[in-house]
């Protein structure tokens, strides 16, 4: 009877650990997941200040406008920051609200890129121009990445929310303080889209 309430016990502890272990590896599922985000956001962030620079040239009347997306960019950056310092926590995949803070952030960024382009319409002179043009080509190719990015994070997310909520991972998930995940969630339709960078026809 000491031997089977032994070996039931063992078997137990046994199961926890491999849960234990499950769990383990979808929050850093989740935490490679952002990373891959925060790298082509990163990759945007140096290239928004060249786009930026490239037009001053050619939008001088348009300065409130090129001044606010710099102003966005660097909000972005900020709460990127934030947001890639609490992955290493020990209490969940990310700190509590750093993700909905980013993605925030990152809608409104959008947003000003969007109307920085649509201006920038108006000027042939920039539409023109080679570097202007090449950086739109990485910007775009930056955005694809970025949405490819944000769809594999929130799968990693779903994943390892939904094993955390389910019986009997819940209980160990619970007891190591594994917390849940945030989505990155889009909060509007026009934030959904990436923003357009290229100038029709050139």
């Amino acid at each position: 009877m000491e031997w089977i309430i032994l070996a039931l016990v063992a078997g137990v502890i046994g199961y926890g650990i491999v849960i234990y272990n499950g769990l383990v590896a979808l929050r850093n599922r989740v935490r490679n997941a952002f990373s891959q985000i925060d790298v082509q956001l990163q990759r945007r962030y140096d290239l928004i200040p060249n786009l930026v620079e490239t037009a001053k040239g050619y939008m001088a009347h348009e300065r409130e406008t090129l001044e606010a997306v710099i102003a966005a960019r660097n909000r972005a950056h900020s709460a990127a920051q934030r947001a890639a310092g609490t992955s290493g926590a020990d209490a969940g995949a990310l700190g509590a609200g750093a993700v909905g803070e980013l993605a925030s952030a990152e809608a409104a960024l959008g947003g000003m890129l969007t109307r920085f382009f649509a201006l920038a319409e108006a000027y042939p002179d920039l539409k023109a121009n080679q570097n202007m043009a090449q950086l739109q080509e990485e910007l775009a190719s930056t955005e694809n990445r970025i949405a490819f990015a944000r769809q594999a994070y929130n799968d990693a997310v779903m994943t390892y929310n939904t094993r955390r909520e389910q019986f009997p991972d819940s209980i160990v998930a619970n007891s190591f303080n594994f917390t849940a995940a945030e989505l990155w969630q889009l909060e509007n339709a026009e934030a959904r889209q990436a923003p357009r960078v290229s100038f029709g026809n050139r």
